[in-house]
This record gives structure tokens, sequence and C-alpha cells, in this order.
């Protein structure tokens, strides 16, 4: 603890006075650019191609959105909760900040260029297959409060945006799980901004876009599965891998230090989940039903299956398995929920349940520490949930996939372009990830020193304490 004040406390009086100068010089730098991009952006709000009249929004498909938006956000500290629960007590407050400052951190970028290079027209595309947006939307110039013709034919363009923002925000948080305890909180500011800009708008055009590749070659992913859970999870294993296994694993036995709490999380997200893929029907018509509806018999068919795994395989029925499951049978579905029934979503809780238990056991047996199976859950079960779209997916359900239904209708070609989706997403989100990890490895460190480890990272990072001795 001398060390550590001796750090924090015994500078220099020049030198601490010269990185308090740095700081207000950056921060300086950063609002005056923001300042710009407000300034321009709020001035041509409204008129892009394909925008409808004022006169084209239904206020009650808005009111669904606006509750949708906020069910989203709660999300994210949901998120931080069911962590935050799972870490040891000197840990705690360290993972809720990874996934509470995502809040900021995203909604800045979001704002700047993150959705103009997600959904914004192509600015590079083979053959009129768009692969990245352009900046004709960065500062939120021309998007105003008229409904977009694709996106969100009947609420304003505005809430859509921050509808998707709060997608965007989730996402990194998910991947704080797989180095919980051991990364360096400068380190994972700047990864957040790399990775969002670098892997998820591009996913997110390639899948979402009215010109996104993968859209226009007939992949389906209602809400999420392979923009958000698939990159998300895929590149937990890589920085699992990168940042290294905590201290003492896996000898040592790491317990979760409150489980009521993780309990709690789960509550949260698996209600936030409503949001998350009933919001995606961007309105409150029967197609928002039909998620919800899915959405919950997931979450319950990936509890039971998840709790019966753990009471044959264990001897004893758990709760984190209880609500692990109930989080892999969400993941799984998101990416079908707007496709398919209730029984057809409780079949893909219940095999996410199983599979997912399965991959978290042989992950810890191979010697990986995704410390909160961020790749057990998201990347598996999100890698599940869509291929199994293109099993259970029905147009009886949603008319707008007609003659690209599931194998289970009699599709096949839907089956094929969900495993070429997968396939590219997995392989993209790896590289790219690795890439952006080995970067920063190697100029700013990932992994906080030996001693700081043990202290734990509430108080070497952050100077705090979640519980008073």
């Amino acid at each position: 603890m001398n060390n550590l004040k001796d750090r924090c406390l015994g500078q220099h009086p020049a030198a601490f006075l010269w990185q308090r100068l740095r700081r207000v010089q950056l921060l300086r730098g950063a609002f005056a650019s923001f300042a710009i991009l407000a300034l321009t952006g709020c001035s041509a709000a409204g008129h892009a191609d394909q925008h409808l009249g004022a006169d084209a929004i239904d206020t009650g498909d808005t009111a669904w959105m606006l509750i949708s938006t906020a069910l989203v956000m709660l999300m994210t500290p949901a998120l931080a909760l069911f962590y935050g629960g799972l870490v040891r007590s000197k840990n705690v407050l360290s993972i809720i900040m990874q996934s509470f400052i995502a809040l900021g951190v995203i909604t800045l970028i979001w704002l700047l260029y993150g959705y103009s290079l997600a959904f914004s027209p192509s600015i590079l595309s083979i053959g009129g297959y768009g692969l990245i947006g352009s900046l004709d939307w960065a500062g939120v110039r021309n998007v105003g409060m008229a409904p977009h013709a694709v996106y969100c034919p009947t609420v304003p363009h505005r809430l859509f945006m921050l509808y998707q923002c709060m997608f965007a925000i989730i996402t990194p948080a998910l991947i704080s799980g797989a180095f919980a305890e051991r990364m360096k909180f400068k380190t994972y500011l700047v990864f957040v901004v790399l990775w969002a800009t670098l892997v998820y708008c591009p996913v997110a055009h390639w899948v979402w876009s009215e010109n996104g590749w993968l859209r226009k070659i007939g992949s389906l992913d209602f809400a999420g599965g392979t923009v958000v859970h698939m990159t998300s999870g895929f590149t937990a294993l890589a920085a699992a891998i990168m940042v290294g296994p905590r201290r003492g694993f896996p000898r040592q036995a790491f317990i979760p230090h409150n489980l009521v709490l993780t309990l709690l999380g789960v509550g949260l997200l698996w209600m936030g989940w409503f949001g998350f893929n009933g919001g995606s029907a961007i309105g409150s018509g029967q197609l928002a039903v039909v998620a919800f509806l899915a959405t919950h018999c997931a979450a319950a068919g990936g509890a039971l299956s998840w709790t019966c795994y753990d009471w044959l395989l264990k001897d004893r029925p758990t709760l984190l398995g209880a609500g692990s499951g109930a989080v892999a049978g969400l993941v799984a579905v998101t990416p079908a929920s707007g496709f398919v029934g209730p029984l057809s979503g409780f079949a893909i809780g219940v095999a996410a349940g199983v599979l997912c238990a399965y991959v978290v056991t042989w992950r810890a047996r191979r010697g990986i520490d995704d410390a909160l199976d961020a790749f057990g859950v998201h990347g598996v079960g999100g890698t599940l949930g869509a291929l199994l779209t293109g099993v259970f997916a029905s147009a009886y359900l949603n008319p707008a996939i007609a003659g690209n239904e599931g194998l289970i209708h009699g599709g096949f070609r839907l089956l094929i372009v969900q495993f070429l989706a997968v396939i590219v997403t997995l392989v993209y989100t790896l590289v790219v990830s690795w890439v952006i990890l080995k970067v920063l490895d190697l100029t700013m460190g990932l992994r906080v020193a030996h001693d700081d480890e043990e202290m734990g990272l509430d108080l070497t990072q952050h100077g705090e304490a979640a519980y008073s001795s």
C-alpha cells in the first residue's frame, strides 16, 4: 500500500504539474474538436436521401422505441452488476467501471462518426455490396426528426440513431468479462475506441445497413447475434489469450464474491432484452410481439437446460448455472427473435444452455482464463443463434423474409448464407481484434503490474474500495 501511495503522491511537484497541464491541453483539444463537429452537425438535420416527412411519424411506435431505448440502456448497468458479483471483492468497482464508462465513451464516438460509419450510405462497396459507411452523417448531420424510409419509417431518425447507440455501448462492455481483474484502465479506454471503430461499425454496416453486403445476400440478424454477440465473444477469446490468465489460475479458485448481485444483474438483463429484441421491430406491432415472446421463452429454456446440466454433472443445481443459462438463451435467440415462434425460441434457449455450459467447462480445462465466460456465452451462443436462425426462421411470422425461410420450412439457402456470415464475422473479428490488442500491448501495455493485481484493481486503478472493512 505504501508503494501505491508513493506512486500517487510522491511525484516531484514539477512533474506533477506538467502531467496536469498535458491533460488540460488534451481535454481542451478534444472539446474544441467536439464543438466544431457539434456546430456543423446541428445545421443540416433531416435532408438526407430516403427521409420521409414528419407526418409519417407514428406516436405508438415512437413511444415503444423510446421505452426500448431506455431498456437497452439499462442493460449496460445490469451487465455491470452481473459481472460485478462474479469477480472478487477487490475488483468489483473496476469491472463495473469498465461497463459504465462505455456509456460515455461510445456515446461520444457514436455521435461523432460511429453511427455514420455503421448506417450511412456506403462509401466503399464492391458491386453495390457495401463495406463501410461514409461520414455523411458524422456529427449527426442529416439525421433529423423525420423518419428514414429504410431504417425507421414510422419513428424519428434520431430516435433510431440513439437506439442503435445503446447496442454499440453494451457490445465492448461485454468483452471486459474476458480480462476481468487484470487489465489497465487507460488501455481499456483506448481499446474500446479502436475496437468500436474498426470492428463493431464495419460489421454493423455489413449486417444492418441498407447497402451492407451480408444484408444484401440475405443474411438475417434481427437484433445482433453476429453484430453484438459474435464480435464481442470472439474478441473476448482473443483478449483472454493475449492478456494471459490471472495470477494463480487454474490452481486458485476464483469464487464469485456476491451471487445475489449477479442474479440482480441477470434479472435486469432479462428485462432489458425485451427492448433489445422487441425494439428491433422498430415499431409496436405484431413483429414486436413475436420477438418479445421468443425472447422470454429462450431465456426460460436456457435457464432450465443449464440448471439440469449442472444437476446431472455436478450433482447440484446452481444459481450461477441458472442465471448463466438465461443469459445464454437470450444471446442465442437474439438473431432469430423476429423470425421464430415461442416453441422454436424455447428450443434455441435449451440448445444454448447445454452447449454454452459445455464450452465453459471445456475452456477451463484448456487453461484459457476467460474470467467471466464472455466467449463461452456470447461467442458460442451468438454463433449457435445465427446458425439456428437458418433452421427456424419462418415467413409466416415475418412476411418480410418470404422466399428466405429456414430449413424446417423448406429453405436451405438461408442456412448456407448464415454459415457464411458466421465464418466471415469470426475471422474478421479475430484478426482485427488481435492486431488491436497486440499494438496496445506493445505501446501501452495490456496488463497491470503484479503488485497491482495482487492488491486489486479497485485501489490501484481507481483509488476506491467497494466495501469498508
